[in-house]
């Protein structure tokens, strides 16, 4: 069933047979593995990686994970339907202003006025560009930001970037009932770690950081989508919600084919395509993507803070690409952002 994190396994396995299509991946450390390591490790970790995301997210026990899934054959036939037609009735319009921010964020002569003005044009994203710009991930200092103009002069224009491509899709994430309050809760905290992850990776690299972040929410957002539009075709064929085994593995199989699509009907820049495509389906003996880094760490780091299984910390070099000294650094900024989101009073 292939995953965010599940692909690696092909990677480390011994050649087989060709499979009639290629697995999604997300990143690639298989190339510069010493000849000592056991091939099998990063499949491991990857494989436990993937099971205690999604029994965090799920809010599940490992066995609930799986399942029969031969009576829900319509749905997930339906479901592949409408992705792969681009019929899909949950899947987010592209906001209003989002056309207008991207290009005057694109544009390097744009002032600090223009973008001001461009985000106050909206009220609503002006108050949630508020709440994210004072939340742990973003706030520089004990200083409350006050306005946009504030905003925009504190963080920078790759600051507020971030800040922007976040308040445009928190409202998308925002549970709709209680029923999906505390997945969208805890899709929502995974999703800004690991797009923090992917900006600081992707810096560290010396690559696109503002890009990597809002590569790396996508993710987040399929993950809602997905399993909004699988609870509705569920309730329209069998009257009942979808099993976590069922709503495990469309999550896993359709994630990334969500996220380009997400891409594409938001008419987002040819580089996000790119960088998601680079990493769900690497090219033979390309080192591996910040993005990819970025999901990994970020998943990790996440799971620790919330007190779930993860990996240990001597194991994340098997399945990073980035050097110790990074990964340290990587962390430390994340456990911060997270022990301090934990104390505010703005849900991140």
């Amino acid at each position: 069933m292939p995953g965010f994190l599940s692909w690696i396994s092909g990677l480390f396995s011994h050649p087989q047979p060709a499979a009639p299509a290629p697995e999604p991946r997300l990143f690639n450390p298989a190339q510069d593995q010493s000849e000592n390591d056991d091939p099998e490790t990063g499949a491991l970790l990857a494989r436990q990686l993937e099971e205690h995301l999604f029994c965090w997210l799920l809010d599940v026990e490992p066995s609930e994970l799986e399942g029969d899934l031969s009576s829900a054959t319509e749905v997930l036939e339906e479901l592949e339907h409408r992705l792969s037609a681009g019929r899909m009735e949950e899947l987010p319009r592209q906001p209003m202003s989002l056309p207008m921010l991207m290009r005057a964020l694109s544009d390097d002569a744009a002032d600090r006025h223009s973008l001001t003005e461009i985000i106050l044009g909206d009220p609503a994203l002006t108050d949630q560009l508020l709440q994210i710009a004072n939340s742990p991930y973003f706030r520089h200092g004990e200083h409350t930001i006050d306005s946009v103009d504030q905003a925009v002069f504190l963080l920078g224009v790759d600051g507020i970037r971030n800040v922007v491509s976040a308040a445009v899709m928190r409202p998308m994430m925002a549970a709709r009932n209680s029923r999906e309050a505390l997945f969208a809760q805890r899709v929502w905290r995974w999703g800004l770690t690991c797009a923090r992850a992917s900006e600081l990776s992707a810096r560290a690299q010396e690559a696109d950081s503002s890009a990597h972040f809002m590569a790396g929410l996508l993710p987040a957002l399929a993950y809602i989508t997905v399993r909004r539009e699988l609870h509705r075709i569920c309730r329209a064929r069998l009257k009942c919600d979808p099993d976590p085994a069922l709503t495990r593995h469309a999550l896993a199989r359709h994630q990334w084919a969500t996220s380009q699509l997400l891409a594409n009907e938001w008419h987002l820049p040819p580089k996000f395509n790119a960088l998601l495509l680079a990493a769900e389906r690497p090219a033979p003996r390309q080192t591996q993507t910040a993005l990819n880094d970025g999901m990994i760490i970020g998943t990790r780091e996440v799971l620790q803070h919330a007190n779930q299984h993860s990996l240990a910390e001597e194991d994340l070099p098997k399945v990073l690409r980035l050097a110790p000294e990074q990964i340290d650094q990587l962390r430390q900024s994340l456990r911060a952002m997270l022990q301090e989101g934990g104390r505010s009073a703005v849900r991140v």
